[in-house]
């Protein structure tokens, strides 16, 4: 005969026990072991669950760190090179400007003239046109109407000019106010100033008054602005006296010059 129930006294001491627990529990007498239970292991879960909240905050402020430094990294690209297109614009803006301010000094109709920007200031100014633009050694070189200095050598794609204040530059020169007019050659003086040596002492010369250039020297037009008097030398025994001679602006700040061609 199978038997039933595999193990007899393993079953009727479980439905003793089921009934034992049932009478204690109706009487309340399991209430406080599991009050003393809930004492013990009550602290244990609250402190588990403000861990899991603080690794909770601290993985989230790992990742918003994170997240934060790769949008901070992108605005500074996109900043960067919105700096770069204001910076490019604004030099276009300038080029234009210069190119129309040029046509209102010198006529393109009579000057054939090509724009060029500056790339290097040293003994000579250096452009970023030369040979393949048509660029020629002995071109003149102007900003508006104001005489920058000469062409002296040329490769494919640059060339050199020599200005004002270089050593080797000698222009014909004049000085205009109401009293008359001061002629002279203007020269350089070691890359720091210019004088205009030459001057008889009966014409007049002044402080203030502007120097324009003879034209007599075949590649350069007459009535081009040289600079401005600074200072007048003059001694009682000298045959000539000197006037000091200052730029009317900075190299340094064109955005372009214009080689006037042949």
């Amino acid at each position: 005969m199978v038997k039933v129930i595999p193990n007899l006294k393993l079953f009727l001491f479980l439905i003793f026990l089921s009934f034992i627990t049932f009478g204690l529990d109706s009487v309340r007498l399991l209430k406080l072991p599991s009050q003393f239970l809930f004492y013990i292991t009550n602290p244990v879960s609250f402190g588990i669950y403000r861990s899991s909240q603080n690794i909770g905050k601290q993985f989230y402020f790992v990742f918003a760190a994170r997240k934060a430094g790769q949008e901070n990294k992108a605005l500074k690209a996109t900043l960067g090179q919105l700096f770069s297109e204001n910076a490019d614009l604004r030099k276009k803006l300038a080029e234009a400007e210069a190119l129309v301010s040029q046509q209102e000094h010198l006529d393109p109709q009579t000057y054939n003239m090509t724009a060029a920007r500056p790339i290097g200031l040293g003994r000579y100014l250096k452009i970023d046109k030369g040979l393949s633009a048509g660029i020629k050694v002995g071109e003149a070189v102007a900003f508006e109407d104001n005489f920058i200095g000469k062409v002296v050598s040329v490769s494919e794609q640059s060339a050199n000019v020599q200005l004002l204040t270089d050593p080797d530059s000698k222009v014909a020169a004049f000085s205009q106010n109401n009293e008359g007019r001061a002629k002279g050659i203007l020269t350089g003086q070691f890359g720091t100033e210019i004088l205009l040596d030459k001057i008889l002492h009966e014409e007049k010369i002044n402080l203030e008054d502007i120097v324009y250039s003879e034209g007599t020297e075949g590649f350069l037009p007459r009535g081009l602005i040289l600079g401005r008097v600074s200072e007048v030398i003059a001694k009682e025994n000298d045959v000539f006296k000197q006037a000091k001679v200052q730029p009317i602006f900075d190299i340094r700040d064109l955005e372009l010059v214009f080689v006037i061609e042949e």
